[in-house]
């Protein structure tokens, strides 16, 4: 059965059961959250999900006698039953949301082949970004095919995606690589650590790119003629699967350190989206490029297949643009950037 059946199917439910939408979602948030945050305390779940520890307690108690929780003196665990129930949930959850209809508009108003929404603002919760890189890395799986390389950006959401990304055993010889130079201090964020956890976790290989992304003209000259650098430039060019961070024109700008001109220069110009070291305005146009090592805007356009992940109606310009740069890209985003574009969409 499929989302759309499932969500008719309840629809008549409600019609004997009314109450019946507020015990699924309910029953799938406590899943969601122990699933996360395993294992956890009962006083640790009520206190995330706001509800009291009756509640909870009469309800943790309703799922363990499902055999969908394990509990023992560390906390609670969700099962191999319990996981695949979240998955089952997780489109009957959305329809509930009026994610499926918010997923068709904003696909109807950014052109793009697809979009994904996960309900809820990452921005104001870490489970939102969690589920983003659940969804994310599920999908990197499904796409996966012998001998593909894989490049990946850097940053928090993308972090996310390779803690979020399963352990497999073997995928066949897959290589992954930054896509770009290593930017920021957090050795968790960077392009190359997260490489190199999604390639382990993947079961093949990866390359790093051992190259900061703040090099100037004539170091980049320099560093270029190195064998290594020659080879991950190499896999770069041949990257079939990509799956990158999009970033705010000005949250980048400020993070590489930018002269302050060089800043107020690219905003005033219109810049609200970055890529890639490449700086976008509302309708994609390049307004300007941070040159370093890594993928050109021409390869990004021609990748077989393309992943753009960001959450928060902050990033509503960023994902606009971008979607204009290319409409032949998945978009994986949240209910709060989604109901932002929405409103953009009408008020332009």
């Amino acid at each position: 059965m499929n989302g759309g059946d499932s969500i008719e199917l309840l629809e008549s439910i409600k019609l004997i059961v009314p109450e019946i939408t507020e015990i699924v979602e309910k029953r799938y948030l406590i899943l969601r959250t122990i699933y996360y945050h395993q294992p956890i305390g009962r006083r640790a779940l009520a206190t995330e999900l706001n509800v009291g520890e009756r509640i909870i307690r009469n309800e943790v108690n309703f799922l363990k006698e499902l055999e969908l929780l394990d509990i023992d003196l560390k906390g609670m665990n969700v099962t191999k039953k319990g996981k695949q129930l979240i998955d089952e949930l997780h489109e009957l959850y959305k329809g509930l949301k009026g994610i499926v209809d918010l997923q068709k508009n904003l696909e109807a108003i950014l052109g793009v082949k697809r979009i994904i929404i996960v309900p809820g603002n990452s921005s104001e919760d870490e489970l939102i970004l969690k589920e983003m890189g659940k969804i994310t890395s599920s999908n990197i799986k499904k796409l996966i095919q012998p001998h593909d390389i894989i490049g990946i950006t850097g940053g928090n959401t993308m972090a996310n995606v390779a803690e979020q990304m399963p352990q497999l055993d073997n995928s066949d010889d897959v290589m992954v690589i930054p896509a770009r130079g290593g930017l920021g201090s957090e050795l968790e964020t960077q392009a190359n650590a997260i490489a190199a956890k999604i390639g382990k976790k993947l079961g093949g290989n990866y390359k790093l790119l051992n190259v900061p992304d703040s090099l100037g003209k004539e170091a980049l000259e320099v560093i270029i003629k190195n064998d290594e650098v020659k080879e991950a430039i190499e896999l770069i060019n041949n990257i079939n699967i990509l799956v990158f961070g999009i970033g705010r024109a000005d949250t980048m700008a400020y993070r590489r350190k930018l002269p302050i001109d060089r800043i107020e220069s690219i905003l005033e110009l219109g810049a609200v989206a970055e890529a890639f070291g490449h700086y976008f305005n509302l309708t994609g146009e390049e307004i300007w490029e941070y040159e370093t090592i890594g993928i050109s805007i021409e390869k990004f356009k021609s990748t077989k297949h393309v992943i753009g992940v960001a959450g928060g109606a902050e990033k509503a310009e960023a994902i606009i643009a971008i979607s204009s740069v290319r409409k032949d890209i998945t978009i994986v985003t949240d209910e709060s950037a989604a109901k932002k574009i929405v409103e953009l969409a009408k008020e332009g």
